[in-house]
């Protein structure tokens, strides 16, 4: 049955998701722009509603599993897009690959050996000295009532 005629009451029980489920089944990929404003013109919703909860509906389809975002901005049925795409990589990026790897290995093991743990350079900001303290006197309750 179509999205346009179905009665509103019918379309009131539905949720947002399933609604933007049958119209993508209906009429294949949208933006999201597009499938709120048609969600909203079914309800009969006021237009106030389109820039109050644009985000959320948005949001709620980036958490749906059964809707995907195509690369040129628009959401379709995911059970129409298939993974099955592989990459192809040739024996020279491999190569690069290895050799990023490789510097990246030596450059911490140069930082490794540039880094001395007895070295007292951090030392010099900290005074583990009691001179501080020196004239600090420490009161119990009764002495400090008998001064007051």
């Amino acid at each position: 049955m179509s999205v346009k005629k179905m009665k509103k009451e019918e379309l009131e029980l539905l949720s947002n998701k399933d609604i933007t489920n049958l119209l993508l089944e209906e009429k294949g990929k949208r933006n999201t722009a597009d499938l709120y404003r048609e969600i909203i013109k079914l309800l009969d919703l006021p237009e106030s509603t389109f820039d109050a909860k644009i985000g959320d509906y948005y949001t709620s389809l980036t958490t749906d599993k059964r809707f995907i975002m195509l690369e040129d901005g628009k959401w379709d049925l995911r059970s129409r897009h298939t993974s099955d795409k592989t990459i192809m990589v040739d024996d020279d990026d491999e190569e690069d690959l290895e050799e990023l790897k490789e510097e990246e290995v030596e450059d911490n093991e140069e930082e490794e050996e540039e880094y001395d743990s007895t070295s007292n350079d951090d030392d010099d900001d900290f005074d583990d000295s009691d001179d501080d303290l020196k004239d600090l006197v420490v009161l119990d309750e009764d002495e400090l009532e008998l001064e007051q």
